[in-house]
C-alpha cells in the first residue's frame, strides 16, 4: 500500500513519504543533470549545457529477495507531462514487490514545473532524455544494483525520453559507447523527434500504445519502431484496440481540456550531430529548438486543444501483465 503525507498544496515528490507496506519508504536520490536547449547541445556542445540537480525515489525489495538475488536489476520509471502520478508509483510498487529495485524519476520538481500538458516547451525533450541517462550513471554506481541490468520505463513524454536515451547517437554522447540501458518500455510515447540513425545497439525496446490515442500518433510510433528494427534493433510494439492515452491509469476516461496536442504534425528528424531538421527543409539547423517546431505545427494547422486520457475495464491489468513479462524477459526474474 502507498502512503503519502498530507500537506497543504502539492508538495514536490521528494518531500512526500511514499511507502510500499512492509518494504518501507522510498529513499531520495539526487541526480546531477543538465537542461540542454536541444539535442545538438548535448552531442556537439555539452560544455554549454546549463547544469541542474534533479531527484527521485529509490525503492528496494524485501531483504529476503535481496539476499537470494545478489545484485539487483533495477527499473527506472519516467513520468509524462503531468509529472509523477499515482499510476507511476503503483507500477513501481508492482515491480518492487516482484523483486526489482525501482527508481521513480522526478525531472519536473527541480525545474519548478508541475505540468507540461499545455506547454511542452518549458524544458526540452533533449533534457528529458538527458535526465534518464544522468540517472542511469548514478544508479549504476549504487551498491546492490547490477549496472548491467538497468531498464527504463517511460510514459508519454517519458516514453519519448527513454526511446531517445536508448538511441546510441544520443547515449554515446552522454555515457560513452558500450554501456547503457538493457531495455526500455515506452508507454504511448511521442515520436515527433527521431534520429536519422535510430540504432539502439543491444537495448531491447517494447512499446505499448492504444490505437485511439489522441495525444500521439500510433502510425508515427509504428514507423519509429520499424526504423529501429531496420537498423538491427530488438523492438516490439503492442497496439491495444480502442485504448486511449494513459490507458494504464486505472481511472475513468476524461478529456483534458487544456492539453495542446498535434499528433498529425510531420516528424522532425535529427542529424548525427544532434541538429534538428525542420520538416519543410533539407538541411540540419543547430539553432532549431522544440519551440520552433511546435510554433510551425500550430501555424500549419496541426495543433488543437483537448485530448482524452484514462482506462477502460481491464486495460490497466493488461498493461501491468505486459510490463512484468517484459522486464522479467529482459532483466531476468529477480526472485
Amino acid at each position: 500500500m502507498t502512503t503519502v503525507d498530507e500537506r497543504t498544496g502539492p508538495p514536490r515528490f521528494r518531500d512526500q513519504t511514499v511507502a510500499f507496506g512492509e518494504l518501507g519508504a522510498g529513499r531520495n536520490i539526487e541526480i546531477p543533470s543538465a537542461s540542454p536547449v536541444n539535442y545538438h547541445q548535448v552531442i556537439s556542445k555539452p560544455a554549454e549545457m546549463p547544469r541542474i540537480t534533479i531527484d527521485g525515489k529509490l525503492f528496494m525489495p524485501a531483504s529476503g529477495q535481496r539476499a537470494s538475488a545478489g545484485k539487483l536489476p533495477l527499473v527506472m520509471i519516467v513520468p509524462g507531462s503531468l509529472g509523477v502520478a499515482p499510476s507511476h508509483v503503483a507500477h513501481a510498487e508492482t515491480l518492487t514487490c516482484a523483486g526489482f529495485a525501482t527508481f521513480v524519476l522526478d525531472n519536473f520538481g527541480a525545474r519548478g514545473v508541475t505540468s507540461t500538458v499545455a506547454n511542452q516547451t518549458q524544458f526540452s525533450f533533449a533534457a528529458s532524455a538527458y535526465d534518464v541517462l544522468a540517472a542511469w550513471k548514478v544508479l549504476a554506481a549504487l551498491p546492490g544494483i547490477d549496472a548491467s541490468r538497468i531498464g527504463a520505463q517511460g510514459h508519454s513524454r517519458g516514453g519519448s525520453a527513454v526511446l531517445t536515451a536508448a538511441t546510441r547517437r544520443f547515449a554515446d554522447a552522454v555515457i560513452g559507447p558500450g554501456p547503457g540501458l538493457q531495455g526500455v518500455l515506452a508507454a504511448y510515447p511521442w515520436s515527433g523527434h527521431q534520429f536519422r540513425d535510430p540504432g539502439v545497439g543491444a537495448t531491447a525496446v517494447r512499446v505499448l500504445m492504444g490505437d485511439a490515442d489522441e495525444w500521439c500518433s500510433p502510425m508515427q510510433v509504428q514507423a519509429h519502431c520499424q526504423a529501429i528494427r531496420l537498423a538491427g534493433g530488438d523492438v516490439t510494439m503492442r497496439l491495444v484496440a480502442g485504448a486511449h492515452h494513459s490507458f494504464d491509469r486505472g481511472t475513468a476516461i476524461t478529456d483534458v481540456a487544456d492539453a495542446s496536442v498535434s499528433p498529425a504534425a510531420p516528424t522532425a528528424y535529427i542529424a548525427d550531430d544532434g541538429a534538428l531538421i525542420h520538416p519543410t527543409r533539407d538541411a540540419p539547423d543547430p539553432a532549431l529548438t522544440d519551440r520552433d517546431l511546435m510554433v510551425h505545427a500550430l501555424k500549419a494547422g496541426y495543433g488543437r486543444k483537448g485530448a482524452k486520457i484514462g482506462s477502460r475495464d481491464g486495460e490497466a491489468e493488461l498493461f501491468r501483465a505486459d510490463m512484468l513479462a517484459f522486464w522479467e524477459r529482459v532483466l531476468g526474474k529477480p526472485a
